[in-house]
Parts: structure tokens; sequence; C-alpha cells
């Protein structure tokens, strides 16, 4: 049992491991390790031009998704625990989860099949692609956010202001904001490390010109070896980045509460 965990870790990190050694391989075909040294691959990922292009595109639907959560997730976790009905509580919780339930793949189809219709032609514009991603990373929000107002209590903060004369909006914006906003900023982070990382329904529905980096990333490795293990190294690495200021950030809620 003692060596589950070490072997675990080692699954994990081996292929990881490889990716970075990889992209300072000058060679590498049919052996464990790549032959030579060089670092080429980052410059020529950095003056791709589709990588550029496919990078502004991920940037773009990342912010876009962000916003949103916060514009769509705040009031839709607010109202699932204002909800005086479990009723309601639980239909609108069930709704929120349904995309992690259903497999990328089938949304992307249903996105084919209702975005490509003379009613709704936006099958590969960057609007469909940022609602998809809304579609995927809201449950992260509004999980993240509902369980901290539990946690919190919030309506006994909210009780007090109100009895003190607080409007809603004053409560809105004096009380809840404040309290929430650690908890808002680490399901954005964790938000924005699975869009940056998104590829199923990416692939599906996105146009050329809007397709986003993990997309071209996979066109990479019918190429140079080298060079789509440093296309690859830099989105783990965006990846990573976010995920590590996600669970500080979590950490630091957690111990404020």
């Amino acid at each position: 049992m003692l060596l589950i965990t070490p072997l675990y870790l080692l699954f994990l990190a081996t292929p990881i491991v490889l990716l970075f050694v990889g992209s300072f391989g000058e060679t590498w075909s049919n052996t464990i390790l790549p032959h030579g040294f060089t670092s080429k691959w980052y410059l020529e990922v950095a003056a791709d031009p589709s990588f550029q292009r496919a990078f502004v595109s991920s940037i773009k639907v990342v912010i876009a998704t962000c916003v949103l959560n916060v514009l769509v997730g705040m009031p839709l976790a607010y109202a699932i625990y204002s909800s005086a009905r479990r009723g309601v509580r639980l239909a609108t919780k069930v709704m929120v989860l349904l995309p992690i339930a259903v497999p990328d793949l089938v949304l992307g189809f249903g996105f084919i099949l209702v975005f490509s219709s003379n009613t709704a032609p936006w099958l590969g514009t960057l609007g469909l692609l940022i609602a998809a991603h809304l579609i995927l990373t809201l449950p992260y929000t509004v999980n993240t956010v509902l369980a901290d107002m539990q946690q919190l209590r919030l309506e006994n903060y909210e009780q007090v202001a109100a009895t003190l004369g607080a409007s809603f909006w004053t409560r809105l914006r004096d009380v809840v904001m404040p309290l929430l906003g650690t908890s808002v900023l680490s399901s954005l982070l964790t938000v924005a490390a699975l869009s940056i990382g998104e590829f199923q329904i990416s692939n599906l529905i996105s146009g050329f010109l809007s397709r986003t980096y993990p997309v071209v990333l996979l066109q990479a490795f019918y190429g140079a070896t080298g060079f789509a293990c440093a296309a690859t190294v830099i989105l783990l690495l965006l990846a990573i980045l976010a995920s590590f200021t996600s669970s500080l950030t979590a950490l630091a809620s957690s111990r404020r509460t």
C-alpha cells in the first residue's frame, strides 16, 4: 500500500518530465530520450503565426469566460442559496451540474446541430466558443461560491445589515461581495485553468480564425516532435500557474474562514 502513492506520482510526472526534456531535444525518434540540446523550438513556437493567433484566441475566450462566470454565476449561486423552496434549489443545482455529467462530445455535437442551421448560423464564431466554455465552467463557479455562502452563513450577515436599514443593493455591495471576494477569485482561477486546456468542444465548434491553443497544438504533433513538446510545455505552464494560484487563494480563504 505504501508504494501506491509513489507509483502514482511517478506515473503522473513521467510524461510531463519527458515533454519538458523533449522540448529541448534536437531530435527525438523511436528512443526514450531525445538527442542533442537546443532552445530553438520555443523560439519557433513564439514566431509561428498559427500559434500566435491561437494564443490570442485562447486569451480572449478565457477572459470572456471569466467575466461571464461572474455575471452569470454569482447571481445564480445567490438565487439558489436564497431560494426558500428546497425543490427549486435541487432542480436548479441539477441543471447547473448537468454540463459536468454530460460528455463534452455530446454537447459539441449538439452545438453543431443547432448552430449550423440557417436560423442560427453561428458555428465557428468566437461568440459561440465563449458560450460553450461558459456552459462547461459555470458549475465550478456556482458550486464554489455556493459552498462559501453556506459555510459563512451569509443570511446572518444580511439580516444584521437589513436591521440596520441597508437596502438589497447596499448589502450586496458592502456585505456579500467583500465576503465572497476570495471565493470568486479562486473559482475564476479554476475556470481559467479549465478554459485554457479545453479541447473537445473547441475542436468541434471553433472556426479557422477562432481556433484555440489546444486545437492548434494537436496539429503540431504531426510535425517536429520538439516543436510539439515546446508548445505543450507552454500550455502546461499556463494551466499549472492558474491551478497553483487557485490553490493558494483557496487556502487563504479557508484560513480567513
